[in-house]
């Protein structure tokens, strides 16, 4: 398994309700059949950390003009890394175009996703530190990305707990949309969507605050986990 370099990194392609009950809790009616295209935003590459390392609320998350404090949420999810250029890839052809997986945390902080950049989802999301993504495992290793538990654990509390295969679009479907017209760059990353129960949809909200520690495991994949502080000043 290899770590993720940032600056190796051209492009984060993020998808956004990709699974029917997640759609549900954050409001949008689940239609009864998938959309004909994916949601998709961008994360900024420099978002990125790896396993072990510290996600920091920014203080501009702290700011009671911007939300305050109690915003920054988790999202677990697959991560795909494209392992050579591709471009019009079929859902046929498109495995044959990725490098890795691995364990990754859409961290988002809310007002700022919603309100903070007109309804543009990727203000919200490319924060410092906001992109944790565990160590890859090698394409060729993971049988099927179609068939992988995803858990999510917020200190012992299991969070988060689903399957890819309730992704409404798998990953050869993701890649042949994401790649119409486009050439993904090696390296790039696509996060897949994450499942029900991310802690803005509880009752309460359970958001992310210092001192707590988020774990992404994925079965066959690996993990990413992640301690939280605020930032200092």
């Amino acid at each position: 398994m290899t770590s993720i370099e940032p600056r190796r990194v051209p492009a984060i392609l993020a998808i956004g309700r990709n699974y029917a009950e997640h759609a549900r809790e954050m409001g949008a009616s689940a239609p009864e059949a998938p959309p004909p295209h994916p949601m998709v935003f961008m994360k900024n590459p420099a978002a990125i950390i790896g396993d072990g390392e510290t996600i920091i609320i920014p203080r501009c998350c702290a700011d009671p003009d911007s939300g305050g404090p109690e915003q920054v949420d988790y999202e677990g999810e697959l991560a795909v890394i494209i392992g050579r250029a591709c471009r019009d890839a079929t859902e046929r052809s498109a495995l044959g175009f990725v490098g890795g997986y691995a364990a990754a945390n859409d961290v988002s902080a809310r007002w700022w996703q919603r309100h903070g950049s007109g309804g543009q989802f990727c203000r919200g999301k490319s924060f410092d530190t906001f992109c944790p993504i565990g160590p890859v495992k090698p394409a060729g290793e993971v049988a099927d990305p179609s068939t992988l538990r995803i858990v999510v654990r917020l200190g012992t509390e299991v969070v988060q707990e689903d399957s890819t295969a309730n992704m409404l679009f798998p990953v050869p479907r993701l890649i042949a949309e994401l790649s119409r017209g486009t050439t993904l760059l090696p390296g790039t990353v696509i996060l897949t969507g994450t499942p029900a129960g991310v802690g803005s949809a509880r009752k309460p909200p359970r958001w992310l605050r210092a001192g707590d520690v988020v774990e992404v495991a994925i079965e066959g994949v690996g993990r990413v986990r992640n301690s939280v502080a605020a930032e200092a000043g």
